[in-house]
């Protein structure tokens, strides 16, 4: 049945089919890729946002035949000079960062200050709610609608930063585009001819797999192909370390997670590829699955892995040994003891997983990714299909959010297949319940800590003994749990340390990277050993950190010695008087503070590579290894090429893709601005050295200026007795409070951090507070429990990510210690944000109501239960 609507002041008429959302005809039958598909069909990240009938809706969750008659109004269909300034107002205020969510809140700001024309920022906040952004904490969103507000009311003005080197506020590259929606994501490319992807995932957490019988599937009509493990003309196992991890569980292997691949279909239109997977009949044998980490270690427990050693279940075991244990706790004039837990965490970037892939002229395949490491799913997804890496073109599409859970491939290898065996352009995208099925999570520990200090509260011994849950496959697991015993003292001086860690498989879903790496689990278990031990010897949180941070000379938790750039102490007295004025005022505060390192470091070989290459048209290609994902790489770069060139900012055009040789591996660690700022300011002195010699951009039209920076001089894992230890080439140090009103709510947030140099203030302000975001739920209300190896919700809100109205006021102090190994002394700030931050809220819950917690969430605290997400609804698994 055909439904008739006014679209942007012009008449459509359609036929959806009778399921079929609004957003879908929006998107695949009027050709609208403004309004993005986040998390069809709940209706609860706002992405999709368009305004119906003179009503702001979420379109993902409104029927298409309840548009009849209506009239439907997208960004697109704005006055020009509306959009232009909706657009400005995020640009100036670094209000955006991935840009996935933008659009539908740039919507949502028209909206809004067309019925209200100066609201304030709660009501900014609150108008916002259904929104939700994984990337900035809201600030800067809220600093966009305000500015908007204010424009439209005569009364403010639009102030861009176009130009300019290190220490600029530059405007974010393409943010513009972002911000209305115009830069393509993978899910919005489309090509003529092009099939639609689907994927069949496992149906229990354990089972062995009998039989895959694809008959139904093929005869639906509109499928060209359905592939499994028969299929794969390659090497169907892949993994960024061990190649433990299936492409397609064959018959006769086990499943070993939900997320498991046993097809994939490639058809007309996305709908009937989708159905056709549901038609993919399999027969399994149902295994009593191993989801309980304890357990999963135990001798004689089933082998979750066949590549395991020797059967067992353990990935990984850390061991850090310094000094005498059991002298120093013999010798300590108070000790504390606790066990603590933290839970599995979904990383909820706003783009699920897509990828395409299309023949080229030549006869190669061509792949669009949205990874963190565009060359290691070249080299995955060649393997796949049986070609040499050189034979498969990549590009990166900046992505919508990763935070790590993009850093193991998810449907890339699948795509360059089904293109492979059609011959068409695919393209392959998962909807939200298969994403958070499908890539790995932020890791469930159990850490049991006993800390020492003498009469004056100084450290003399730590110990803890820790447990990962790293699903059923590795990916970065052992490096997780490896991460976060060597962050296992946090920032504090110790010389007596014993610490082991170990990750282990189980059949829950994967676990690997996401912003922190095992340092935020250890520091909140830290932190609160350091709390415990302040009130022990009579001396506030403050004080105690004081005396214990570490400086110049003192020794890490894994033996490196810090040399240089060690503002922690800067960071800690930055907060002194807000910590005392809360103090004195009766708040509640709490304190921790944080150390992350930059760079992946532990004896990996590591790399920054740039190439600047000079166009016909006078611009400069700027590429490099590493991948944008909302941080403001791509803007850090051309800021580093401009402040050694004096070459204007528009003259970079920055590209991640496989013109030339850059592979460095996965963006992680908080290693890009690091080693890719290295690069490309080397690069940028071959071209300063040509332009100084007299030539012009004309002249040196077609060369090529390289730079490859290699870093191997980190220490490995048991190679500490071999000289001088350096795990990691540089860390990022913080301090943060939290502060609680009388209600024992969230009130505000002091985050001081050492950046080594800010090369972009707002973009770096603009991490920390998305960081803090991303610490307060890991903190409150952020949770992925899982019954017998199935997440127990996909709901964005039960997830628990905060919205907007939930967010304290955070205050930003950027303090900058020269980082002599980083571009113009800059250093990550990329996971740091958020290191401290759980320590600090268990800090400020313990001075509200004396109670100590030592499990995350804290749902049950005062702050967990007034936050308006997170609450889980009990429910029957289908």
């Amino acid at each position: 049945m055909s439904i008739r609507f006014d679209l942007n002041g012009k008449s459509v008429e359609v036929a959806p089919r009778e399921d079929e959302s609004l957003l879908d005809v929006l998107r695949n039958r009027c050709g609208i890729t403004s309004v993005k598909d986040g998390c069809s069909p709940q209706g609860q990240c706002g992405c999709c946002l368009a305004v119906v009938g003179g009503k702001a809706v979420v379109t993902c969750a409104m029927k298409a035949k309840k548009a009849e008659g209506k009239d439907i109004v997208t960004l697109d269909g704005l006055p020009d000079e509306e959009t232009a300034l909706i657009a400005d107002c995020f640009a100036a205020t670094a209000g955006l960062q991935c840009g996935f969510c933008i659009p539908g809140l740039a919507m949502r700001a028209h909206h809004l200050v067309k019925k209200n024309s100066e609201p304030t920022r709660n009501e900014i906040a609150k108008a916002i709610d259904v929104h939700l952004c994984r990337c900035t904490g809201y600030t800067k969103i809220v600093d966009a609608i305000e500015l908007y507000a204010g424009v439209k009311r005569g009364e403010a003005k639009v102030e861009l930063e176009e130009h300019g080197g290190v220490g600029k506020r530059l405007t974010r590259y393409q943010a513009q585009d972002l911000a209305l929606g115009r830069r393509d994501y993978v899910a919005d490319m489309t090509q003529e001819g092009m099939l639609h992807g689907a994927v069949r995932l496992s149906d229990h957490a354990r089972a062995k797999v009998i039989k895959i019988d694809t008959t139904r599937a093929e005869a639906l009509e509109g499928v060209t192909k359905v592939a499994t493990f028969r299929d794969v003309p390659g090497d169907r196992w892949y993994g960024l370390i061990q190649k433990d991890w299936p492409g397609f569980v064959a018959e006769g292997e086990e499943v070993r997670c939900v997320g498991d691949f046993l097809a994939a279909v490639a058809a007309v239109d996305e709908h009937t590829a989708r159905a056709a997977a549901k038609l993919i009949d399999i027969e399994y044998e149902v295994l009593d699955a191993v989801t309980d980490m304890e357990e999963a270690v135990k001798t004689g427990a089933p082998q979750v892995n066949p590549t395991s050693a020797n059967g067992s279940n353990i990935l990984g075991h850390t061991k850090i040994r310094r000094g005498d244990i059991d002298k120093a706790f013999a010798a300590s004039a108070h000790v504390v003891e606790g066990r603590f837990h933290t839970q599995r965490i979904e990383h909820l970037f706003l783009e699920p997983e897509c990828a395409f892939a299309t023949p080229t002229a030549s006869g190669q395949i061509r792949l669009y990714t949205q990874g963190q490491g565009i060359f290691d799913d070249r080299r995955q997804s060649a393997a796949f299909i049986g070609i040499p890496e050189e034979e498969l073109q990549v590009e990166l599409v900046p992505n919508g959010g990763a935070f790590g859970g993009k850093e193991d491939m998810s449907i890339q290898a699948h795509t360059t297949l089904l293109c492979h065996l059609t011959g068409k352009p695919v393209r392959l995208l998962l909807s939200r319940e298969q994403s958070v099925r499908v890539h790995p999570k932020r890791h469930p520990l159990r850490m049991d800590y006993k800390v020492g200090c003498d009469e004056n509260g100084i450290i003399t011994a730590v110990w803890a003994d820790m447990l990962g849950d790293t699903g059923s496959y590795a990916s970065v697991g052992a490096k997780v749990l490896e991460r976060a015993a060597g962050h296992g003292c946090g920032p504090y001086r110790c010389d007596n340390v014993y610490i082991d860690a170990i990750a282990t498989y189980t059949n829950n879903p994967p676990c690997g990277a996401m912003r922190g790496f095992g340092a935020n689990q250890a520091h909140f278990a830290m932190s609160t050993c350091m709390d415990m031990l302040a009130e022990k010897v009579g001396i506030d949180t403050w004080e105690i950190r004081h005396r214990n941070v570490v400086g110049i000379g003192d020794t890490f938790a894994s033996g490196q010695i810090f040399e240089k750039s060690v503002g922690v102490k800067e960071t800690l007295e930055s907060v002194k008087d807000a910590y005392y004025a809360a103090k004195k005022a009766g708040k509640a505060v709490g304190i921790d503070c944080g150390i992350k390192n930059t760079g992946i470091g532990n004896g990996a070989i590591e790399w920054g590579k740039a190439r600047l290459k000079v166009n016909d048209d006078g611009t400069v290609g700027l590429y490099n290894g590493y991948t944008e994902m909302g941080q403001g790489l791509l803007t850090v770069l051309v800021q580093c090429a401009v402040e050694v060139t004096g070459l204007p900012a528009e003259v970079f055009k920055p590209q991640v893709d496989s013109t030339f040789a850059l592979g460095c591996g996965q963006t992680t660690g908080s290693r890009a601005t690091l080693f890719g700022g290295r690069a490309v300011e080397s690069a940028a002195q071959k071209l300063k050295a040509a332009l100084d010699g007299g030539k012009t951009l004309s002249d040196l039209a077609g060369e090529v200026f390289a730079a490859d920076i290699k870093i191997d001089d980190t220490t490995a894992p048991g190679k500490e007795g071999s000289g001088k230890v350096k795990t990691h080439t540089a860390f990022g140090f913080a301090t943060q409070l939290v502060i609680l009103d009388t209600d024992g709510k969230l009130e505000h947030v002091v985050a001081s951090h050492d950046v080594g140099r800010a090369i972009n203030p707002a973009l770096c302000e603009g991490q920390i507070e998305g960081a803090v975001h991303m610490g307060l739920g890991f903190a409150l209300s952020e949770d992925l429990p899982c019954d017998d190896g199935w997440p127990v919700t996909y709901k964005m809100r039960e997830i628990g990510v905060m919205r907007a109205r939930d967010m304290p006021t955070v205050e930003v102090i950027l303090v900058e210690d020269h980082e002599p190994e980083g571009p113009f002394g800059a250093k990550g700030v990329g996971e740091i944000g958020l290191v401290p931050t759980a320590g600090a809220v268990a800090g400020a819950l313990y001075d509200f109501d004396g109670v100590r917690r030592y499990s995350l969430p804290m749902k049950d605290s005062p702050a967990g239960k007034a936050i308006s997400v997170g609450k889980i609804k009990p429910r029957k698994r289908a």
